[in-house]
């Protein structure tokens, strides 16, 4: 072990060491292996544009080569070939000095500048037909110039279209490009040591190519020079990949003897950097110039990464580790001479960790004793075994236990223990005691069951005192009520308001202590949801119109649907949220609807909504537990704190539950979800009490249409509307909502109505929110309508049928009237009411000739309406001529 503890220290200060240098030679090899690889695909790519370069430059060479034969066979064959008088030449004058040789093959165009004679038009002719063979299958740009030295004149072939560019817009490029061409050649003319030169690369603006010139001088004895020059196009020896504006072509400087070793040499390039650009030369054998490629540095990087992304990504990423295998190793903290070894450490860990298990020990409740039999020595213990350790028998305990599966009852200084005994798994021979103290667990237990007890006996308390102050309280808060009813003053009404509120509330907080104490019972039974509204509506209406708020009720079901549930407690539900809900609202509606969930049959949905400033979250609280936080008020009173929490415990009890939504300035959202299984329907008879009834709808607001629609429709009958309805269509009723529109018989439609009210001959004000008094207003007025029937059909009627007959007017009654009251409905349809009030007048004139009094009095009534413009009136009192009439024939 000495030796060992010995080497430790050194084998952990050179292991990081060695490490750190392994490391930091790979990150060398990879450094250098990254420049290599960058270096070698530098090179790579250096090599192949230059390879490219001198493939060009070798193309060049042999078209200059190509062109200067050409040109000697052009200067001495077919310049110099005898005139031939049979041809016929034409030419044709562009404009001043510039003429246009006509021929038919038209490969190549020809242009004579200057003053010349036929020789020089034949001479054209012979070159034009020599380049149309050499240029026959060409398909870039080529041109050729030729200074004649016989009469100073110049010649242009070229596969250019040179008539329209010399007749169009292109006309001064063309002249600009002849003028330099001709000062060019002067100039090489003038040159008496220069027979062949080369111009740089140059640019065709129209055709997008690029072209240098070979210039060669003739010289003639007693005439000036002739030279011949050619345009040499490159675009098709340049390759796509290497742009045209980055070439040029200059005169190679380099010494003769160099230039004697180039051909016997192999050809090369040289790549030199001007700036952030990167040129790279070659020379053209024969010609004195040079070819330069210019490439942005950036080209070259771009490309060469290009080229090596995935291996020099490789590379990065193997040198992203060795660098951080190196910090990593390099900071790691190294053993100096002195430090503890490894075992040091451990046994230092030991101690922490054992002396955490005595903490642990010392802590618990319980007496905790770890004894090893064969030494009989105590391994462990808390301050709670070593108090009793004295007073114990371990060996006689230890005998026990196993007899008693490990647990027995010890008394020490007169205090009841209980001792478990455990085996260790771990150490042979080891027991492991745990002691509870009996008489304190004991003492605890009895004390948590006086609690309990106590609890449970203050709940009942509270239970008992809720149920008897509501007793006491409801037996004087009745007698307040009902002598304050018997006064007739308006402060004892407002007494008496109070206290039917004051009852109101002790019913509902002994409602609440039944539900608590779970002495309430349901009394389910059968019921239609309908009139269970009825009922609703009007103990609700009193502060719905104190308010001046609109209640709609819009219950979606069958009007002969039957439920079978808790009829009361659904009733009290209703009335104590749209109580809640009005009092949250000061201005707007509140909004019943009824609805069958799809989900389930049995199961219906109450939505109540209002548009007032919202409930706030701490009012909702009161859902979870009642009075819980206040409430908000208006002028007649607070908000009842008890409604949630008492609407929540019903809908339970009722299978369901309340949810409530609130939005701040837009309203609070009620949702009330209970289980009401329907009643099979009643199938015996299909006739219902509207059948063949036809109403007319003349209701402004789209949600007590539907309303009424629906009611309507459920009793049989068929509803139309004002837009809906045809020119000579009946109807039986008429609804509106608007009292203007009720010029006759009809029902007007309010919210705040009580019930059924007369307000007029054949006209009821009813609340539709109610379907009892809608039936009954329906009724009544079906009723008075038939009995008006009856009289327009009693004896009077026939004796006006008679008279009828007997004036001798009947025949030319039968012609006329009746298409004046076709003329009413169209005239009626169209708004014209002044063709409509000249009708109703003549018709009045024909009832009064033939004292038809009833007819007379119809149209009178006609009139009124026509000149007050009501549009309603006016086709209720048509429809009442048109069946007079009819009763009459």
């Amino acid at each position: 072990m000495s030796q060992s503890d010995t080497m430790s220290p050194s084998k952990f200060s050179l292991m990081p060491t060695s490490l750190t240098r392994y490391f930091l030679l790979l990150i060398i090899v990879l450094l250098v292996t990254m420049g290599v690889m960058i270096q070698s695909a530098v090179n790579a790519w250096l090599k192949d544009k230059s390879y490219q370069v001198v493939d060009i430059t070798h193309a060049i060479h042999k078209r200059v080569d190509t062109w200067r034969y050409a040109t000697w066979q052009l200067y001495d064959n077919v310049a110099a070939t005898p005139l031939n008088a049979g041809e016929g030449l034409q030419e044709t004058r562009l404009k001043q000095d510039v003429y246009y040789l006509e021929k038919p093959r038209r490969k190549t165009e020809a242009l004579i500048f200057g003053s010349h004679d036929s020789s020089t038009l034949e001479m054209t002719q012979r070159m034009s037909t020599y380049l149309d063979t050499l240029w026959g299958a060409e398909t870039v740009p080529w041109s050729m110039y030729y200074l004649n030295g016989q009469d100073n004149s110049l010649i242009l072939v070229s596969t250019l279209p040179l008539k329209d560019l010399s007749s169009g817009f292109k006309e001064s490029n063309v002249g600009n490009i002849v003028d330099s061409r001709r000062a060019e050649m002067l100039q090489q003319a003038n040159s008496l040591d220069e027979r062949e030169s080369f111009s740089s690369l140059r640019r065709l603006a129209w055709q997008n190519g690029y072209y240098f010139t070979l210039r060669t001088t003739f010289n003639q004895p007693g005439h000036l020079a002739t030279v011949v020059a050619f345009d040499l196009p490159v675009n098709d020896i340049i390759p796509p990949t290497m742009p045209l504006d980055s070439f040029r072509l200059e005169q190679d400087n380099a010494p003769s003897a160099l230039r004697g070793a180039e051909k016997e040499a192999a050809d090369s390039a040289s790549v030199n950097l001007n700036g952030s650009r990167i040129e790279i030369a070659s020379a053209i054998n024969s010609t004195g110039m040079r070819l330069v490629w210019q490439v942005p540095f950036a080209t070259l990087l771009l490309d060469t990464l290009q080229n090596i992304l995935l291996p020099l990504l490789l590379n990065i990423g193997l040198l992203a580790l060795a660098l951080f295998g190196y910090t990593t190793f390099r900071h790691q903290p190294v053993r100096q001479q002195g430090e503890p070894s490894a075992p040091a450490v451990v046994n230092n860990e030991l101690r922490v960790l054992r002396a955490i298990n005595e903490e642990i020990v010392s802590l618990l409740p319980l007496g905790l004793l770890v004894h090893d039999l064969e030494s009989n020595r105590t391994v462990m213990s808390n301050k709670i075994a070593d108090h009793l350790l004295p007073h114990l028998n371990l060996q006689n305990i230890t005998s026990m236990a196993d007899q008693h599966q490990g647990v027995i009852q010890a008394t020490i200084n007169n205090e009841l223990y209980e001792i478990r005994q455990f085996r260790s798994q771990a150490v042979p021979r080891t027991q492991i005691f745990i002691i509870r103290d009996q008489d304190r667990e004991v003492l605890v237990s009895k004390k948590l069951k006086q609690a309990q007890r106590l609890y449970e006996k203050n709940q009942q308390g509270r239970v008992a005192f809720m149920h008897h102050i509501g007793e006491a309280l409801k037996q004087p808060a009745k007698a307040l009520a009902s002598q304050a009813a018997m006064l007739g003053t308006e402060q004892s009404q407002k007494l008496a308001h109070h206290a039917d509120v004051l009852v109101r509330l002790v019913d509902e907080i002994q409602l609440a202590n039944m539900l608590e104490d779970g002495s309430w019972q349901s009394a389910p039974r059968e019921f239609s949801i309908q009139e269970l509204i009825n009922e609703v509506v009007p103990d609700v209406l009193p502060v719905v119109k104190r308010k001046g708020l609109q209640l709609l009720i819009n219950n979606n079901l069958s009007a002969s649907e039957q439920r079978y549930g808790d009829r009361d407690a659904l009733r009290r539900i209703l009335l104590l949220l749209i109580q809640y809900a009005v009092t949250a609202t000061s201005i707007g509606k509140i909004t019943l609807e009824v609805n069958a969930d799809e989900s389930a049959e049995d199961r219906l949905t109450f939505r109540i909504l209002d548009t007032g400033n919202g409930v706030s979250p701490r009012e909702i609280d009161n859902l979870h537990f009642p009075f819980l936080n206040d409430t908000q008020a208006d002028l007649y009173g607070k908000a009842n704190a008890l409604t949630f929490w008492l609407c929540d415990q019903l809908a339970r009890r009722l299978g369901g539950h309340l949810n409530i939504k609130s939005h701040d300035e837009l309203g609070t959202r009620y949702l009330l979800h209970v289980k009401m299984a329907a009643s099979a329907p009643d199938t015996e008879s299909d006739e219902r009490l509207l059948d063949d009834v036809v109403a007319m709808i003349d209701i402004t607001s789209s949600e007590i249409r539907s309303i009424v629609v629906r009611q309507l429709e459920n009793w049989g009958a068929t509803c139309i509307s004002l837009d809906e309805r045809g020119g000579s269509q009946e109807f039986d009723l008429f609804l509106t909502d608007n009292p203007s529109n009720l010029t006759a018989a009809g029902l007007l439609l309010s919210d705040d109505e009580p019930g059924v009210r007369k307000i007029g001959p054949g006209q009821l004000r009813v609340n539709f929110n109610m379907s009892n008094a809608m039936q009954d207003a329906v009724l009544q007025l079906i009723e008075e309508q038939l009995a008006q029937e009856e009289s327009v059909e009693s004896p009077g009627a026939n004796n006006e049928n008679a008279e009828l007959h007997a004036s001798g007017y009947y025949a030319l009654f039968v012609d006329t009237v009746p298409d004046d009251v076709k003329k009413l409905y169209t005239e009626a349809a169209t708004d014209d009411f002044a063709a409509l009030a000249q009708t109703a007048h003549r018709l009045k004139g024909v009832f009064a000739m033939l004292n038809l009094v009833p007819g007379k009095q119809l149209c009178e009534t006609l009139e009124q309406v026509i000149r007050e413009k009501d549009a309603p009136g006016i086709k209720k009192y048509i429809s009442d001529i048109d069946a007079y009439v009819k009763s009459l024939l």
